[in-house]
């Protein structure tokens, strides 16, 4: 009983049946080959794809459009770059609190305008005590000039007596020991006299040091009064009312929109023919239809990005000098708030007067 059959033991699945799935071996022998089914496609997937790469080149296409350089004739350079304004820091003179502000962040600023004012209280002190000194000595003066005059009436007294006594002697109406007198007497007057007169140069030398006390804190107390120097637009507020700065502590930092440019580097070929003063134009990418007036103020006397040893051509093509364009003031001026700092666009520089420009660049000369 103990015995397993032939018959038993070939119904026990084998390692090879099992990995065939459990059938034997003989079975899955006679069965056809598998094929792995052909994955369904996907039509929609292709076509977006498709609409979207027409989409990109679309886009493509009307950024190249928007942003192409026009076609320039011979006798023009170009050059990308951003425009730039120099920086003005609004700032302290004195340590001391910020009483007020009156200006903030983007705000288009004239010379002369009061943007924030210091508290002033002490000097305000200062300057009520050197008043008050100045009047001092404003009364000792006058006091000392009444003497003066008090002391030239005494010396013509004297010499009036003198004179006197003198003619007497002679006619024995007045004795020697008299007229002796009346010069010691007339001596004195004359020393108080230049006394006086003394006096009179040391009380105006005090008034004038206190005036110049008074003057002094008047300027400080102005000097607290921050103003704009030029024209421009503040850019950034850097302190609040209530803030205690130190001398020299920034307060605004502005931008001298009287003076803006852009500063583009031009290969060998071309900025070797580029002069000062030469006509240019100004494209701003924000403003691609509106070339604005510019003249070219600065051409760099040495090259940039240069390799210490240059031999070949192809070397020298990477030189490049630094050309400034600056934007014609009066266009400033005209729309103070359409040219600003930190524009990207590109410029184009006119190096032969005989070329014209082209119709996309046509506009008056820079100034």
């Amino acid at each position: 009983m103990g015995v397993k059959t032939a018959d038993s033991a070939s119904t026990t699945p084998t390692e090879e049946q099992q990995a065939a799935g459990g059938l034997p071996v003989a079975s899955v022998a006679n069965l056809p080959a598998l094929i792995p089914a052909a994955p369904k496609r996907r039509p929609w997937l292709m076509t977006i794809a498709l609409f979207l790469a027409l989409i990109g080149a679309a886009g493509g296409g009307a950024y190249w459009w928007m942003h192409r350089q026009p076609g320039l004739p011979p006798g023009f350079a170009v050059g990308n770059g951003r425009l730039e304004a120099d920086e003005i820091d609004i700032a302290t003179k004195f340590a001391g609190r910020i009483a007020e502000v009156h200006a903030d962040e983007g705000d288009l600023v004239k010379a002369g305008q009061v943007v924030a004012r210091m508290d002033t209280k002490d000097l305000e002190a200062n300057l009520k005590k050197a008043q008050a000194q100045a009047q001092q000595a404003q009364r000792a003066l006058e006091e000392a000039r009444a003497m003066v005059e008090q002391q030239k009436s005494m010396v013509t007294l004297a010499r009036q007596q003198l004179d006197r006594t003198q003619a007497l002697v002679p006619k024995g109406y007045a004795t020697r020991e008299e007229f002796d007198q009346r010069q010691q007497q007339m001596n004195a007057a004359t020393a108080l006299l230049n006394a006086a007169n003394a006096r009179v140069a040391e009380f105006e030398h005090a008034l004038s040091a206190a005036q110049h006390e008074v003057d002094r804190d008047q300027v400080d107390i102005a000097d607290n009064t921050l103003v704009v120097p030029r024209d421009g637009r503040i850019q950034y507020r850097l302190a609040n009312v209530g803030e205690v700065l130190a001398a020299g502590g920034k307060v605004f930092t502005m931008l001298d929109t009287n003076y803006v440019y852009m500063d583009v580097f031009l290969p060998t070929a071309d900025a070797g023919r580029v002069l000062a003063g030469a006509d240019a134009r100004i494209v701003l990418d924000a403003l691609s239809n509106a070339p604005i007036p510019a003249r070219v103020t600065f051409v760099a006397p040495q090259a940039q990005f240069t390799p210490k040893a240059v031999e070949t051509r192809s070397e020298r093509d990477k030189l490049m000098f630094r050309v400034r364009i600056r934007v014609d003031r009066e266009q400033l001026q005209r729309h103070p708030a359409d040219v600003r700092a930190g524009m990207p666009g590109v410029a184009y520089v006119r190096f032969d007067e005989q070329a014209h420009w082209p119709t996309a660049l046509q506009g008056e000369p820079g100034g």
